[in-house]
């Protein structure tokens, strides 16, 4: 098997970071890192540098940040690194011009099971959705995003208990192997490329905006509470609370109504319980935050906050 290949890394967040040190630890040749540019953060707006590119320089590889992907400047760096492959793992999307370059091509590491969940919120949708099943694909870049043709694909269950933390967290290891795997099958000409379905993609995975997150009481129950799970810890589902917005982290499903209340109206003892009636069943709140104000149990919360 080919080591020498020269690999271009691009990616953002945490989730990409697993997948970098991976290839690094396993002796892959990453030449370069492509990642976004560093963002003002904070009172002070200072400038922080992405979890990517904070690892890329702890392993003294060359950094690129471009702010356009198809400027001149930047092909042309990008270009000098003469990468037989790029991968991408939770970055922007990318031109023709970009992901077309290098001769063995670039592949991209989506976190469901394609053709399942396109989009850019694949682990959240899968929860709010209420599966008890996702997972991670490995697929080469083609101009319809999330559409190429799939590598390899491993499946990951959803557990009752799990929430956006949780999942994220497993998928992202998991993740990191697979990329591991899709290399080394590239590299040692093991690569058979499957043609997605696209008749098969039930379901989508949007960009989660703020009206997203906001609870409708008039819905069941059990769709709120994995609205909920899908949402925590961020951005975080919400509702208005005595004029205030409320963050709600965790619930429990209470299947009995409560009688002669309306959808959106509360009980609570002041002690341990705020149940929210729903459309159909009860929620009862166990973890959340009011604005202005940390994260807490709703025992803790009830202590201090006299609802009306």
């Amino acid at each position: 098997m080919n080591k020498d290949l020269r690999i271009v890394f691009m990616g953002t967040p945490e989730f990409a970071v697993a997948s970098l040190q991976m290839l690094v630890e396993n002796a892959w040749n990453v030449v370069a890192v492509v990642t976004a540019p560093d963002k003002p953060q904070g009172r002070g707006q200072k400038l922080i540098p992405s979890p990517v590119k904070e690892k890329a320089m702890e392993f003294g590889i060359p950094v690129l940040q471009p702010t356009n992907l198809k400027s001149p400047e930047f092909l042309e760096e990008l270009a000098s690194f003469h990468a037989d492959l790029q991968i991408v793992v939770a970055f922007r999307m990318l031109p023709e011009v970009v992901w077309s370059m290098p001769p063995l091509g670039t592949f991209n590491l989506h976190a469901s099971l394609l053709p399942n969940y396109r989009g850019a919120a694949p682990i959240n949708w899968a929860i709010i959705n209420g599966e008890t099943e996702t997972g991670i694909t490995t697929f080469f870049l083609k101009h319809e995003i999330d559409t190429g043709s799939i590598i390899f694909q491993e499946k990951e269950p959803i557990y009752l208990d799990d929430n956006v933390g949780s999942l994220y967290a497993r998928l992202m290891e998991k993740g990191a192997n697979l990329v591991l795997k899709t290399v080394d099958a590239i590299a040692g000409g093991q690569a058979r490329p499957i043609p997605q379905d696209g008749s098969k993609a039930k379901h989508h995975a949007p960009k989660i905006f703020k009206e997203t997150c906001e609870i409708d009481w008039h819905r069941p129950a059990a769709d709120i509470h994995n609205l909920v799970r899908g949402l925590s810890p961020y951005p975080a589902a919400w509702t208005i609370i005595d004029g205030k917005v409320l963050k709600i982290f965790k619930t429990k499903i209470v299947e009995k109504d409560m009688e002669n209340f309306s959808k959106g109206q509360f009980f609570t003892d002041g002690k341990t319980k705020l149940v929210f009636q729903t459309g159909s069943g009860c929620l009862e709140i166990l973890e959340l935050q009011l604005e202005g104000k940390k994260r807490m149990q709703v025992e803790e919360f009830l202590r201090g906050n006299k609802l009306k």
